[in-house]
């Protein structure tokens, strides 16, 4: 086993391809393949599942890819204080639903560090999607939320890929409007209110269940419904055709203007917002300081952090 095996693992779970982590790495796919296949040999275990769709980590290869970075992280402080080499970039990556608060604790994150070089991803994608970055350490943190409706089969999917829910905050429902929307001085409205308005939602891909909805209520009937991928998108179809969504209602005016507006709606149901992680995994202190971020960020808006 070498160093250099060490980091075509981390290399290619980061790129989530052997094709695209050998294009990286500057060598040829077959090469790369036979490094893996000779690395698994001598451990005698699988580092990786390969299928038709991809590849993904084994649990043996999540465990052995977190003894991996650490390895690598060690290495490298010794060659800084040995050998005199610069620091490395400082790595994190995070994958969460379409949570404006989630963006603005990355921001603090990014303007709170004193290096030279980082390279950071925030990835606002699907759910399924974030729970296969998490378990296959593509993402150190995923950011989803629970409701009555979708608790008992996302948990039992997270348990079956070995990740572990951290609640943040529970929210009361909430729709975002245009600040011009008919109803947006509401004090609060009701779902019939909301009856002959466009209901934007994002979309969820192949997965696309109820309980993987980003969007809670997500199996009342509606008229009208449009889905989209973005969040900007989503911003601009609430503004332009005076369409809601249903969310938190943690709105970060700093990111995203005076022109979206937050108002109650009337449900007894309530979201459980919270952050996962895989089980054998340790967490960096870049991860755990974003955490930190996100418990201060909802804290001054308000909500109670839940420990």
């Amino acid at each position: 086993m070498t160093l250099q095996q060490l980091k075509y693992i981390i290399k290619i779970v980061e790129c989530g391809s052997i094709t695209e982590a050998a294009k990286q790495l500057f060598i040829t796919q077959p090469s790369l393949s036979t490094a893996v296949k000779e690395l698994e040999k001598e451990l005698g275990i699988e580092i990786f599942y390969r299928t038709a769709k991809g590849i993904s980590l084994t649990i043996d290869g999540t465990e052995f890819l977190s003894y991996a970075r650490q390895i690598i992280e060690q290495t490298e402080l010794m060659e800084q204080r040995y050998l005199g080499k610069k620091p490395s970039k400082q790595l994190c990556s995070i994958s969460t639903q379409h949570y404006a608060f989630a963006v603005n604790a990355f921001v603090e994150l990014l303007l709170g560090l004193d290096v030279d070089e980082y390279e950071f991803t925030l990835r606002e994608t699907r759910t399924y999607e974030i729970i296969d970055d998490v378990k296959n350490l593509r993402s150190e943190i995923g950011i989803i939320y629970f409701s009555n409706f979708n608790e008992k089969v996302l948990n039992k999917l997270l348990k079956e890929n070995h990740l572990i829910f951290n609640p943040l905050f529970e929210a009361k429902p909430h729709i975002f409007v245009s600040s011009r929307h008919p109803l947006a001085k509401n004090s609060s409205v009701t779902l019939e209110d909301l009856e002959n308005y466009p209901f934007l939602a994002f979309e969820q891909g192949e997965y696309n269940s109820f309980y993987f909805s980003e969007e809670i209520l997500s199996t009342v009937p509606r008229r009208k419904t449009i889905h989209v991928s973005d969040r900007a998108t989503l911003f601009n179809l609430l503004i332009g055709l005076n369409g809601y969504t249903i969310c938190s209602g943690l709105l970060c005016s700093d990111l995203n203007g005076d022109n979206i507006v937050s108002v109650p709606l009337q449900t007894n149901e309530r979201m459980l917002i919270g952050w996962i992680a895989n089980k054998k995994a340790h967490l960096s202190m870049l991860a755990l300081d974003y955490i930190s971020k996100l418990k201060k960020l909802i804290s001054e808006y308000g909500y109670t952090v839940l420990e």
